[in-house]
């Protein structure tokens, strides 16, 4: 098992300015984010929202062959029943803990693509990851496959590509241009700076332009301030917020943010105030589930589940936010047979998941068979940069072939 943070990974990921990207170059303020906005969600433009589970999503136990005679053997103790998941078709199920997805089905805005790897995979999670984060199962690059869009067709403007964290990750990496990296929290202005400002910041029409330039910087202050200035309260995530200290991401986290809720909430706050970001990036870690499995996973598709949910409810009662589409992946799936600590080692194919309103629900791709293994391993049905394909020209409105080396092939789930 690999013992990494999120610094050895951005380092070891192969994308130029992996060292700067990791000491946090690029990191701007939320403040920095919401002054860009226009006041109303009313753009016509779709905006991605990518999801990171870091750490090897159990496919298996999320999206469930629970009917399958072969899955029960294979899990023993670690399978769901029939009963316990959450029915989809095809003999599959969702795992219980995912009851707003189940919603999100039956209103046919989940899209469930099934079998997605890559070839040859690498059970290594800075490997597996950096591939998915570039986009480049040949060989390292050095973009990541979000940084070559921001090259492209970005405008060379960092705030286009938006990562919510204190370090941006390789996918948001371009040659020429890199997303930016926006923290959690910050400083929060004190009670009377803020009447303080507040006042200030009328001025009067027949005022000289610099005073009333100097009182609209004050009014934006008061204004971004009241959105999002300040550290959130201690039990806003009822985990006493995020970190983002490398020192805290043991194997256990494996690489994600905590505080997934926190970050959806700077993202629906952005969409719902008019930034025109069209690509966000978010995470969550802690499915390196080598031992004791069941609950563990079970509470972070939870996790996931709920704050998705919660993020999805908040934007789609705007203009832009039903526009926004995410997607939700994780670098590798694990072995279909279940190891001698109630967990599951690194393996290969996993769902991807992709939500919101103008997604056309149902499978895409084949389920992995449970009878013909290669190496005890899924073999996978879909080829991961299909999924980027279609994010890029659905989504992104940009050929996809310019972004992922000259792969276009799309699915139909836009």
């Amino acid at each position: 098992m690999d013992t990494w943070t999120r610094r050895k990974f951005l380092i070891t990921s192969g994308v130029a300015g992996g060292v700067a990207l990791a000491a946090g170059a690029t990191a701007w303020g939320v403040d920095e984010l919401l002054a860009t906005g226009s006041g109303a969600a009313e753009s016509d433009a779709a905006t991605l929202v990518l999801v990171t589970l870091y750490g090897g999503n159990d496919g298996l136990n999320t999206l469930v062959p629970a009917a399958d005679s072969h899955y029960q053997s294979l899990r023993g103790d670690l399978a769901y029943d029939e009963d316990e998941v959450l029915p989809l078709g095809d003999g599959l199920g969702l795992n219980p803990g995912m009851k707003r997805m189940k919603e999100l089905w039956d209103d046919k805005q989940l899209a469930v693509v099934r079998g997605v790897s890559y070839p040859k995979p690498d059970h290594s999670h800075f490997r597996s990851m950096a591939i998915w984060q570039t986009a480049s199962p040949s060989g390292p690059v050095p973009s990541g496959w979000l940084g070559r869009w921001l090259d492209h067709d970005g405008g060379a403007n960092p705030l286009m590509g938006v990562s919510v964290g204190a370090t941006l990750p390789p996918l948001m990496a371009g040659e020429r241009t890199a997303g930016a990296a926006v923290r959690l929290g910050g400083a929060k202005l004190p009670d009377a700076w803020q009447r303080t400002c507040t006042e200030l910041a009328h001025i009067d029409d027949d005022a000289h332009p610099l005073l009333k330039r100097a009182g609209a910087s004050l009014a934006d202050l008061t204004k971004v301030t009241s959105a999002f200035g300040g550290a959130p309260d201690a039990d806003e995530d009822g985990a006493g917020g995020p970190s983002d200290d490398d020192a805290t991401n043991d194997a256990s986290s494996a690489g994600g943010q905590s505080g997934l809720g926190m970050q959806l909430d700077v993202v629906a706050r952005a969409i719902t105030s008019g930034v025109p970001t069209r690509a966000y990036s978010v995470s969550l870690g802690g499915f390196d589930t080598h031992a004791a499995e069941k609950t563990t996973q079970s509470r972070l598709l939870g996790q996931l589940d709920h704050e998705l949910g919660a993020f999805l409810d908040r934007v789609r009662k705007t203009k832009a936010g039903q526009k926004v589409v995410v997607a939700v992946y994780s670098e590798f799936g694990r072995r279909p047979k279940a190891n001698a600590n109630q967990g599951t080692d690194h393996g290969t194919a996993g769902p991807v998941f992709v939500l919101g309103a103008p997604v056309k629900g149902g499978f895409y791709g084949d389920q992995p068979s449970l009878t013909d293994l290669t190496d005890d391993d899924l073999r996978a049905t879909t080829d991961f940069r299909d999924v980027y394909a279609t994010l890029l020209r659905d989504v992104l409105d940009t050929d996809p072939a310019k972004i992922l080396d000259g792969h276009d092939t799309t699915l139909a789930f836009l």
